[in-house]
């Protein structure tokens, strides 16, 4: 599925459907979303999930252009809506679809080009892993507009870098740039200027090459680490274990294994 080059956010898939890639479509606003590109978000998530019960392999985030990956919310579309109840519903449709997100079975990249401060930050914490090009910067700048966090990566970011880190992050509320990222391990690799999506792209193959039901266990049993008790999320790892060890993939590369022992 492609969106017409108008829409806010745009999906395509790769031709042999291994890879989806989600772009903030809207470079003028430095790809800021609008309460109307925020459903949009949440529908394209929603096939997403369809293409993961197709044969999708992975998936990348990305934003159009080189300026930004994403700033957030709109503030001058939001900016009519200043009720508590207006902040509720269109957090809850970001909120809601970023859960989603990272409930995807296949890993998430997300290819940072630019910007990617408040809601951009957020929505790059909710994908699996980040690439970033060299230009990039993150930040929970949200503190600047008397606001916190809203759509999750106060969570997400406690998780990723302990208590202590995350809440000077917030308090500091400054864009942080791409070998700070990596140092603190919010970022997997830094990429040259402008070729964030190439270096996902590029990962996202490595992704697909390996076996899927290999691929999404070793999601699976990380996601269970994060999100059950310790001991249950032991024996889950445990369980996926069996199945793909008889499962023909394995068996497969034993097989090449002991033939090229024998040379």
């Amino acid at each position: 599925m492609t969106l017409p080059d108008a829409a806010p956010i745009l999906l395509e898939r790769t031709p042999d459907r291994a890879i989806a890639t989600l772009t903030f479509n809207r470079p003028h606003a430095r790809n800021a979303l609008t309460l109307d590109a925020m459903r949009a978000f949440a529908e394209a998530v929603e096939t997403l999930h369809a293409w993961a019960g197709d044969g999708l392999r992975a998936a990348i985030l990305t934003g159009a252009g080189t300026a930004a990956f994403c700033a957030g919310g709109d503030l001058v579309d939001l900016a009519d809506k200043p009720t508590e109840a207006d902040a509720l519903a269109f957090i809850t449709v970001m909120g809601d679809a970023l859960a989603q997100l990272e409930r995807l079975p296949v890993p998430v990249i997300a290819a940072l080009n630019g910007y990617a401060l408040g809601g951009g930050s957020e929505i790059a914490l909710a994908c699996d892993l980040r690439i970033v090009d060299e230009t990039a910067q993150m930040g929970l700048v949200q503190m600047r507009l008397a606001l916190t966090p809203g759509w999750g990566a106060g969570q997400r970011l406690l998780r990723a870098v302990g208590y202590a880190r995350a809440l000077d992050i917030l308090l500091q509320a400054r864009p942080m740039p791409a070998p700070e990222l990596l140092a603190l391990g919010l970022a997997a690799q830094i990429a040259p200027a402008g070729e964030a999506l190439a270096a996902a792209q590029a990962y996202a193959q490595q992704v697909a090459s390996h076996p899927p039901e290999a691929v999404r266990a070793a999601k699976a049993l990380l996601w269970a680490g994060v999100t059950q008790p310790y001991a249950d999320a032991l024996r889950f790892e445990r369980e996926l274990f069996p199945p793909l060890w008889a499962a023909e993939p394995h068996l497969s590369a034993v097989e090449r294994f002991l033939r090229g022992r024998k040379r």
